[in-house]
């Protein structure tokens, strides 16, 4: 079975992406996910800027593990506009066990290759990563 030790690998695109995402902002979320059968984690979809929460959370499997990055705008108590970069571990209850044993071992070590994150969330379910749980893990 892959896993951080035996080398799940990164492609390229992955660490792109996500440096766009943070230095150019030109990507809301990004959606990975682990081919098992490359033993890597690619690219599965990119958001535009204007996309809302609701199209980043529209857009993970019901039944599928993933691992995904969302650009969190909002605004502070003191009117300051800020962001915060999140990084969504997504484990649906309904996912397959293999699988959910593979992005938990992998997960680390892919978080690691994009440097940049600010908040981690694990979630098994949708409203573990609600909207309103992102508002206050922003803060």
């Amino acid at each position: 079975m892959a896993n951080a030790a035996s080398g799940m690998a990164v492609h390229d695109d992955c660490k792109l992406r996500f440096l766009e995402l943070k230095a150019k902002r030109t990507h809301r979320f990004i959606v990975f996910k682990i081919e098992e059968k490359q033993k890597q984690v690619v690219v599965e979809k990119v958001g535009e800027p204007t996309q809302s929460y609701e199209d980043f959370t529209a857009s993970l499997p019901v039944d599928e593990c993933r691992y995904a990055v969302y650009d969190f705008d909002f605004v502070t108590a003191e009117n300051c506009q800020k962001s915060r970069i999140f990084f969504i571990a997504w484990s649906p209850d309904t996912s397959r066990v293999r699988s959910k044993m593979i992005y938990a071992s992998s997960k680390d070590r892919f978080k690691r290759e994009l440097d940049g994150i600010q908040v981690e969330l694990q979630a098994t379910d949708p409203t573990e990563m609600g909207l309103d749980v992102i508002r206050s893990r922003a803060t």
